[in-house]
């Protein structure tokens, strides 16, 4: 079971979590990431957050990582939801929720899903700083994090 959704409006996050659980005995591990837009960058204010992404090739990526991390690991459910629009500080940003029989699987799940958003999802994120407006580009530590689940032929 795949949930994915790309939107402007804030989400449940309580909501979300319990969606990938209830009424399904079989789940014994429920993992959840949720990012939340910062007030900092480059150790400048950041006073609000817009995010832009290419309707319809979005959501075929977030399926498309969804598919390959049910493909690696036992999942019984993965819930992506990412915003797009203007965004504060604190406001929730992405919400990765992975559901299993096994907690190892489930934390394996969310982490790949999480790094792996970050650098092949087209979002596109511009701030709005104490300097004026900035796009912001995918950082090394998010490329780093992500090539370390690159499938290599051994």
């Amino acid at each position: 079971m795949h949930h994915i959704r790309v939107q402007c409006e804030a989400f449940d996050i309580a909501a979300e979590q319990a969606a990938l659980w209830q009424g399904r005995p079989q789940v014994g591990a429920v993992v959840t990431f949720t990012g939340l837009t910062r007030d900092i960058n480059e150790d400048k204010a950041v006073r609000r957050l817009v995010l832009e992404h290419y309707p319809g090739m979005t959501e075929k990526a977030l399926v498309a990582l969804a598919v390959e991390a049910a493909g690696r690991w036992h999942l019984e459910g993965v819930r992506l939801i990412h915003r797009v629009g203007t965004l504060t500080p604190q406001d929730p940003i992405v919400f990765v929720g992975v559901a299993a029989r096994h907690r190892g699987e489930a934390f394996e799940g969310c982490q790949f899903l999480i790094d792996a958003l970050k650098t092949r999802v087209p979002f596109w994120k511009k701030e709005a700083r104490e300097d004026g407006e900035h796009w912001v580009g995918t950082r090394a530590s998010d490329a780093a994090a992500a090539r370390r689940w690159e499938r290599r032929d051994d």
